[in-house]
């Protein structure tokens, strides 16, 4: 199925390639740890792009995150300190990341949209490393490497100008 232009949903599709994604492994569930981390983050200014809190698995949770490149270096020391403080296990982090976004209106109300982005992004062999979504805006982290090419993917699976 193709959406006619005039009926398309996507008003752009844009890339961010200035992210670095910062995972903390391992933090104990418990309340306040969200908070704890991320207002000492802020705290230092730094702005947070989009944050992922994964499945509880014995107590634990892995917490993932992006912040432009210009602040990672401050935003992983931060990270860093506050994993020794709660006894998370390890801090990861990934520069060679991009967020790719589809924009356009009543995008999560439409049933097709996201299937469609991700279908574009697997044809081209493109793993879907963080998703977030809005009423406005669908975005993947994906490898920074991969990106233009996806953009073209969901250009042409959208058949946007």
């Amino acid at each position: 199925m193709r959406m006619r232009k005039e009926d398309s949903l996507i008003k752009a599709i844009t890339i961010d390639e200035d992210i670095a994604k910062i995972s903390v492994m391992e933090v104990p569930d418990k309340p306040g740890i969200a908070f704890n981390l991320f207002s000492s983050i802020a705290n230092e200014g730094i702005k947070i792009e989009s944050i992922t809190q994964n499945v509880n698995r014995s107590q634990v949770n892995d917490i993932t995150f992006t912040v432009p490149t210009d602040e990672f270096e401050k935003a992983f020391k931060i990270t860093s300190d506050f994993a020794i403080e709660v006894g998370a296990t390890k801090v990861l982090y990934d520069k060679g990341v991009a967020k790719l976004s589809v924009i356009g209106s009543g995008m999560v109300a439409s049933t097709q949209v996201a299937s469609r982005v991700f279908k574009a992004l697997y044809e081209k062999g493109v793993n879907i490393q963080m998703i977030s979504t809005s009423e406005v805006k669908i975005s993947c982290v994906i490898e920074k490497d991969k990106a233009k090419e996806a953009l073209k993917q969901i250009y042409k699976e959208f058949e946007v100008e």
